[in-house]
């Protein structure tokens, strides 16, 4: 027999572990120093692809709460009725109404008015804010004063032109002074939108000046100079070097710039025209105004304002396109 505390034979064929192994403690698999160094290597990794996600989760959390929710309740408030059939489905109703008002129908083309003189208003401060990157002689000092007018609240400038514009006002009588007839700059149907445009462009371009000199920021200047080594003249220059290289900032001026002029100029109509004269300068937002507040339509406000983002979606949309399609031209 085995004295006590010898190990039993082992059965004929089966292998016999060596001293290592017999005296190497048993443990689970991956839990040495590799094993822990590989788990934070793949913790590590998986952090990274989480912390963008992580980071900008607040942002989109915000953006759904305030931004895309109320959207989708304010489509869905546009089907149903005002007055004695509020709360009711009416289906396309409002959107009929709308279609036969003579007034949304002008606002619509007041809107078209407004898209066609969006490149004016976008071409302005890019102008300006090349003159500036070039270094133009005082360039610091324009810097600032084309920018102090986006510190002004529309109704602010509102009045400031109010006076300047009327027809017996300053810009009138220096009309007048040099020979030339005085204009009915707000009472004019044929020329109150223009001068209400006119207006916001002014009290507005400095914020997309700045965007223009940071796009220039981040041009290649050896393209500015090769230009200038071979010649090319400032419309060359302008056309081939720097509206390639500042697509993307264009495109985001043009989208931003349109935004703008559809939906932020409450404000000056509300001071200079008060939507007229004769639904000269209504346009979907002021439209949108009387039916909440005079009208008490909240519906079919509602269906002018899914009309009015829809409208601004296909704009923005084709513009964008556009401008894509003209950087892979050049």
């Amino acid at each position: 027999m085995p004295r006590a505390g010898a190990s039993a034979p082992s059965p004929p064929g089966a292998a016999v572990p060596s001293g290592a192994e017999r005296g190497a403690p048993r443990t689970g698999r991956g839990s040495g120093p590799a094993g822990r160094a590989a788990r934070r290597v793949a913790g590590g990794a998986r952090g990274e692809r989480l912390a963008p996600y992580v980071l900008v989760a607040p942002a989109v959390l915000v953006l759904v709460a305030l931004r895309l929710w109320p959207l989708v309740l304010g489509v869905n408030f546009s089907f149903t009725g005002d007055g004695a059939r509020d709360g009711t489905a009416v289906g396309l109703d409002n959107y009929r109404e709308l279609w036969r008002d003579p007034l949304f129908r002008s606002a619509l083309r007041n809107t078209g008015t407004l898209v066609l003189l969006l490149p004016v208003a976008v071409a302005i401060p890019g102008l300006l804010a090349t003159f500036i990157h070039l270094r133009v002689p005082g360039h610091r000092f324009y810097r600032g004063v084309y920018f102090f007018p986006a510190v002004l609240s529309p109704v602010i400038a509102g009045a400031i032109f109010n006076l300047l514009l009327a027809y017996d006002g300053p810009l009138n009588r220096a009309l007048e002074g040099a020979g030339l007839g005085a204009v009915d700059w707000l009472g004019d149907p044929d020329v109150a939108l223009f001068t209400v445009v006119g207006v916001h462009v002014w009290a507005t371009f400095g914020m997309a000046l700045v965007v223009f000199l940071a796009g220039f920021a981040a041009l290649d200047t050896s393209l500015l100079d090769a230009a200038k080594v071979d010649g090319a003249s400032f419309p060359a220059t302008l056309r081939h070097v720097i509206v390639p290289g500042l697509s993307r900032t264009i495109q985001f001026v043009f989208v931003t710039t349109m935004i703008g002029m559809l939906t932020s100029m409450f404000g000056l109509l509300y001071v200079m025209t008060g939507g007229g004269p004769e639904g000269a300068t209504h346009l979907p937002e002021f439209y949108i105004w009387i039916q909440q507040g005079q009208m008490d339509r909240p519906a079919l406000a509602a269906a002018a304002s899914t009309v009015l983002f829809l409208l601004m979606l296909v704009v923005g949309l084709a513009q964008i396109g556009l401008l894509r399609r003209s950087g892979r031209e050049h």
